[in-house]
């Protein structure tokens, strides 16, 4: 059989991909806490027609993500712990087996709530916009609601 169109599993041991590198969340800013990142599949030359991109970002007990907002939708799936996302106007608990869809520039940020790493997988679009933080107005809008103003951190 040829090696035409490359398959693999990439294995996992204590929340690392095998062949996979950690890191940073973003490169700069105070706008996150205690994130990291790895991307599994969808950069590499040979899987180009995969035309999506699968990330595994982990966030320490008492972290977050950044509050932002993109063009694209992705799709969340909680691997581990527990936490909280603030989806637009909400604020929604998340635990392991949770998927999440995040539309077209809704903000969003998640936090890690418990005791430990909140791990999950982003799918998102190979040919995708950058994130932009979220503005004030948007912060204003969302912090309407007294949970997600309790919650969300910048």
């Amino acid at each position: 059989m040829s090696d035409e169109r490359p398959t693999r599993v990439i294995r996992a041991r204590d929340w690392q991909w095998q062949g996979v590198s950690v890191h940073a969340y973003k490169t700069e800013g105070t706008h996150f806490r205690g994130v990291t990142r790895q991307t599994l599949l969808g950069t590499a030359e040979d899987e180009a027609a995969l035309a999506l991109e699968t990330r595994y970002f982990e966030v320490e007990p008492g972290g977050y993500t950044s509050l932002e907002q993109h063009g694209h939708p992705h799709s969340v799936v909680i691997l581990r712990g527990r936490g909280e996302v603030i989806l637009e106007d909400r604020l929604e608990p998340v635990a392991p087996h949770d998927v999440v869809y995040i539309g077209p520039w809704a903000a969003h940020q998640f936090h890690a709530t418990g005791d430990e790493p909140l791990g999950f997988l982003c799918i998102v679009s190979r040919d995708r916009d950058r994130p932009r933080l979220a503005d004030d107005d948007t912060v204003a809008r969302i912090s309407a609601n007294p949970e997600v103003a309790r919650r969300l951190r910048r």
